[in-house]
């Protein structure tokens, strides 16, 4: 369920905290001409009630931007085994990031977050569409590349922020990093891992890894 069609808790919300969140939302979709009224109203109904609450959870998923975090996070075991044909939802890299993995018909492996980042609606795998299947988000009709993440259709500004993952001998595959929607896979790994795995950048050739490795070991 989209955090747009969740409703609001019965108890009333703090005038204060409705007209903060109202002003946020307001200049975040703006710009947004596909966005209709009753959706506004919709989505800060929903933060207001969340913030009278007390709670954080329903802001975060509206408000917050996948792979933001300069840390690099902990690795996550995704699946046992992700057979062609098939996708897995997960949390990564925290518990309230919803994403996805999906192996291609070609065996090729690709992770992304499975927030919307037109509304942050839940983006779904649709197998039987095309070659590679889509990544859709079925709130305003938004379409992703299933192997890119980039936007073929819809509303969404941006592309899916990409998650990386890895598969053992086993078969079990793993989430090690995220990108930023848009950042350029090395630049996003060696952000992450310069200053907590400063070997492991230094292995995939970041700027400025022998420096962090020689200052890591003194």
């Amino acid at each position: 369920m989209s955090v747009t069609e969740q409703p609001a808790p019965a108890s009333g919300p703090d005038p204060a905290g409705e007209d903060a969140a109202a002003a946020r939302l307001r200049d975040r979709i703006s710009a947004d001409s596909l966005t209709t009224r009753r959706d506004y109203l919709r989505i800060v109904a929903t933060v207001s009630g969340g913030l009278a609450a007390g709670g954080v959870g329903v802001a975060a998923g509206i408000l917050h931007r996948h792979g933001d975090s300069e840390k690099l996070p902990e690795t996550k075991k995704v699946a046992d085994v992700l057979p062609p044909g098939r996708s897995v939802a997960f949390r990564f890299p925290g518990d309230e990031d919803r994403a996805l993995a999906v192996r291609l018909a070609d065996g090729t492996l690709v992770g992304y977050s499975a927030v919307c980042t037109h509304l942050a609606c839940a983006v779904l795998w649709r197998e039987d569409r095309g070659n590679d299947g889509e990544l859709y988000c079925p709130c305003h009709e938004g379409v992703f590349d299933a192997r890119t993440g980039e936007v073929t259709a819809g509303p969404p500004p941006r592309p899916l922020p990409r998650i990386f993952l890895t598969e053992q001998p086993d078969g079990s595959v793993w989430a090690v990093a995220t990108a930023r929607s848009g950042e350029p896979a090395g630049e996003a790994l060696c952000r992450q891992f310069l200053d907590s795995r400063p070997e492991m950048a230094q292995q995939l050739g970041c700027p400025g890894a022998d420096r962090a490795d020689e200052s890591r070991r003194t």
